[in-house]
């Protein structure tokens, strides 16, 4: 947990009076100094003289007042963040170096993130997810640990798409509070525009956005997910790196991230309607708003018309400088109110009736009847071994003969029985795996003995 890990004074200075320029010493440090590899001291100390001096009120520390001179005001700040736990010092050589404290160097990473308020491509994370589960189905004895990355990933998407949604109610209620129009414009353009809204959303829904691959993700999950060999082939990767202790554990690991990818990906419309509905209410303020204070004023032409009638019949001339005296009134079309034209009407063209083409009806039932004989369920495997078996117990691989295709896709899913459909044959049948191998003109694999199980 983050306050078990972390030492109590490294909060210190992020509670004070001074935490703002606290904060901003940190991460200026962080982004500009403090890289990966630690600074000389003399460096860091006058690096932060630098930023003190540029600082509007960097002497309120909190317990004591940091001196006005500025060698002794950057000691003090420097001894601050190393006495609270910041700043790690060593000596390389006889140098002194400082560098972060690697658990304070997390924690200011997340702060910098929060600052920055960036936001997050959803094309991009979908990708990231994508590429992270394609890469685990092609090698799963190998590369197990990119779907648990491709996991994370996704959960991260999900916690970023809860968090959008949520900052821009927020925002959104600051708007609606504000009575001050020029104040809402900018709340909306910098607080929602800049900081919340998705960079790629309005190119969500585009052709040739890499959001579109989300169906392949749904599609590449949910076929692994059903997949028992897939799912044991990256359980044995687990099992392998190190990562799991047992087969069971490593198998309930898999199809925990893998369900959890489906999740996310086939709840996210949710959240989206979510976001779309606050970005529809917030511009229909905005554009509420700019129709007012451009709605014309009614009396404007009268009040004119009254003040050239006050002006010609007086017999002083008017004091109007010359510059504006020869500027002539901008009148035409481009300033004069256009009512609003009115919408055509839509001509309803009713769709034609299309005859079904036979051609088109045989070629569907000839896909269906090949997808039919090509696929291999329980019902016909167990008719297969049946029929093969009749009133013995067990059947050699090499005793079965193999009279047609149909026989065939069978045949070469036998080896598989076991583990087969949530290893529902298995209760039933059991597969011992012989060195011998089977050639029949058909196959040539290692050889098997398959027995009926008492009391099946």
């Amino acid at each position: 947990m983050l306050f078990a890990q972390l030492p109590d004074e490294l909060f210190k200075p992020l509670a004070s009076p001074s935490r703002g320029f606290n904060a901003a010493l940190l991460l200026h440090l962080h982004r500009r100094v403090l890289g990966a590899e630690p600074v000389r001291k003399a460096e860091l100390l006058a690096e932060i003289g630098d930023f003190a001096a540029g600082w509007s009120d960097p002497e309120v520390s909190g317990d004591e007042p940091i001196s006005a001179d500025p060698t002794e005001r950057r000691t003090a700040l420097y001894r601050r963040l190393l006495d609270t736990g910041w700043l790690i010092e060593r000596r390389e050589r006889y140098v002194p170096v400082v560098e972060f404290d690697p658990e304070a160097r997390l924690l200011l990473e997340e702060l910098s993130r929060l600052e920055r308020g960036e936001t997050r491509s959803y094309g991009g994370a979908v990708l990231e997810v994508l590429g992270g589960l394609e890469s685990a189905l092609s090698d799963p004895g190998s590369r197990s640990e990119a779907l648990a990355n491709a996991a994370r990933a996704a959960a991260a998407f999900l916690a970023h798409v809860r968090g959008l949604a949520a900052g821009m109610r927020k925002v959104e209620e600051r708007i609606l509070r504000e009575p001050d129009r020029a104040k809402t414009f900018r709340l909306f353009f910098e607080d929602f525009v800049e900081r919340h809204l998705i960079s790629d959303y309005r190119t969500l829904h585009t052709r040739f956005n890499p959001f579109r691959f989300r169906a392949s993700v749904v599609r590449e999950a949910g076929r692994a997910l059903r997949d028992a060999l897939t799912v044991r082939a990256l359980a044995e990767g687990l099992i392998r790196e190190g990562r799991s202790p047992d087969l069971d554990a490593a198998q309930r690991a898999v199809r925990a991230d893998l369900a959890q990818i489906l999740t996310v990906f086939e709840g996210l419309d949710n959240h989206l309607d979510a976001v779309d509905a606050v970005v529809a209410r917030l511009e229909r303020r905005i554009a509420a708003a700019l129709h007012i204070m451009d709605r014309p004023d009614p009396g404007g032409v009268e009040r004119a018309a009254a003040m050239l009638r006050a002006v010609g019949g007086s017999e002083i001339a008017p004091d109007v400088p010359t510059d504006v005296s020869l500027l002539r009134p901008p009148i035409g079309h481009a300033h004069l109110q256009v009512p609003r034209a009115r919408k055509a009407a839509i001509d309803m063209e009713p769709l034609p009736d299309i005859e079904d083409d036979p051609v088109v009806d045989a070629f569907a039932a000839a896909k269906a009847e090949f997808r039919r004989r090509t696929t291999v369920t329980p019902e016909s495997m167990t008719a297969f071994v049946e029929a093969r078996l009749g009133k013995a117990v067990r059947l050699r691989g090499s005793q079965i003969a193999i009279a047609d295709v149909d026989d065939f896709i069978v045949f070469q899913r036998l080896r598989e029985i076991d583990v087969l459909f949530d290893a529902q044959l298995g209760a039933r049948y059991a597969l011992t795996r012989l060195p011998e191998r089977v050639a029949n003109g058909w196959l040539d694999c290692p050889d098997f003995l398959l027995e009926r199980r008492p009391g099946a």
